[in-house]
């Protein structure tokens, strides 16, 4: 069980977020979700100036047991991908928290935001 970095937000499908220091909000999936998809072979990314509602199928993951959509944690404007996933999406499997996010979003509201989990409500959210 890895320690969940405290600085993160968490929705229950398991992806983490949280504002960078330009406003914008950066998308990844959880050590859970990454261990749980098995080794990620792929990422169909969506596209840069797409408007998305929270909860909204954003982009799919796939690997190699299965294929699992990732869910927009805030509603806005997806501005940036984490291109370095194209030629090395198993950097999700590496590096979760870091070189692995998936996706900057400028949120319509950043207050969406507290809706999601605090490491503490997401690890007893796993833990069952």
């Amino acid at each position: 069980m890895s320690v969940l970095p405290g600085h993160l937000k968490y929705a229950e499908s398991h992806e983490w977020a949280y504002l960078d220091e330009d406003g914008l909000v950066v998308v990844g999936i959880t050590d859970f979700a990454q261990e749980a998809l098995g080794d990620i072979v792929a990422v169909n990314f969506p596209e840069v100036g797409a408007d998305v509602s929270e909860g909204d199928d954003v982009l799919m993951i796939e690997s190699v047991k299965t294929a699992s959509d990732i869910h927009a944690p805030v509603s806005g404007e997806i501005v940036a991908l984490n291109e370095a996933l194209e030629d090395t999406p198993e950097m999700i499997n590496d590096e979760p928290y870091d070189g692995g996010w998936l996706i900057k979003i400028a949120p319509h509201d950043e207050a969406e935001l507290e809706d999601l989990m605090d490491s503490e409500e997401y690890q007893a959210e796993i833990d069952g």
